[in-house]
């Protein structure tokens, strides 16, 4: 009997340990998955999300800049160091307003000594005139749509960066310039004056590239060179030799040739001159 107590008694007071339950603590996502840097910015003009395969490179030729500065207003010490998902300033900010004119108080008009006399007996002011009726407002035009104008001075007289024939047409969806052919070595120009916003081999698909930025309206591209004989942030001259042409990245010897407006590839052959 005695057994049989402690051994109900045992029976009573041991337990094998299980897992712990799980607490929902009624976290929110936003407080399990960090922001990615800038994201209170997706969706707004001026800012650019970040996609796979994306470099700072190739979204500074998208959106018509200098890589440099797109670096320095996302504060970037490494531009390889962006992630997907992340949000990046690839418009100038907007320069601080001009301080408002100081509000001047008008000085109050002196009386000037004039002496008021009261009017005779005889004397009767003169009826005032009847007011003329207002002439009716003329209806005011309803406003033309705006249009994406190129401002004044930014359009350029282009001229041929190299003098083999074309290869490869313009089409925005698979090419997004000309390719002219050439042998190797052959001279590749500056199409019109501007300042060297790259040079290297950093963009998958061009191989050794030179971008030219010629003002806030335009950039030019050329692409697959044997040798890059211009450095960045360099001034050049339209017609200048920047480049010799080579098949770095490409299947033949070519000068992959690309026109950008506002960062959107152009059709060249719209912008040089007829041959």
């Amino acid at each position: 009997m005695v057994v049989a107590a402690l051994l109900a008694a045992g029976c009573s007071t041991t337990r094998v340990s299980g897992p712990a339950p799980v607490e929902d603590r009624g976290f929110s996502r936003s407080e399990t998955v960090a922001a990615k840097p800038g994201a209170e910015n997706a969706g707004k003009p001026g800012y650019y999300t970040v996609k796979a395969g994306d470099t700072v490179y190739r979204i500074a030729l998208d959106n018509g800049q200098n890589w440099r500065d797109i670096a320095a207003w996302n504060n970037l010490a490494n531009p390889s160091s962006i992630e997907i998902g992340q949000v990046l300033r690839v418009a100038p900010p907007a320069a601080p307003a001009a301080p408002a004119a100081p509000v001047v108080a008008a000085a109050p008009v002196s009386s000037g000594g004039v002496v008021g006399r009261p009017l005779s007996e005889t004397s009767q002011p003169a009826p005032s005139p009847a007011p003329a009726p207002a002439p009716a407002a003329a209806p005011t035009p309803a406003p033309a749509p705006a249009q994406a104008a190129t401002p004044a001075g930014d359009e350029l007289n282009f001229v041929w960066p190299a003098n083999g024939p074309i290869v490869a047409q313009f089409d925005e969806a698979t090419n997004k310039g000309v390719g002219i052919g050439g042998r190797i070595g052959d001279p590749v120009v500056a199409a019109a004056d501007g300042r060297v916003v790259y040079a290297g081999a950093g963009l998958r698909g061009y191989g050794n590239l030179i971008i030219l930025k010629h003002n806030n309206t335009y950039l030019t591209a050329y692409a697959h060179n044997q040798a890059l004989l211009v450095r960045e942030d360099q001034a050049v001259k339209q017609g200048q030799k920047i480049a010799e042409m080579g098949s770095s990245d490409a299947d033949r010897v070519k000068l992959h040739f690309e026109v950008r407006r506002l960062g959107k590839p152009v059709d060249p052959l719209g912008h040089l001159p007829k041959r």
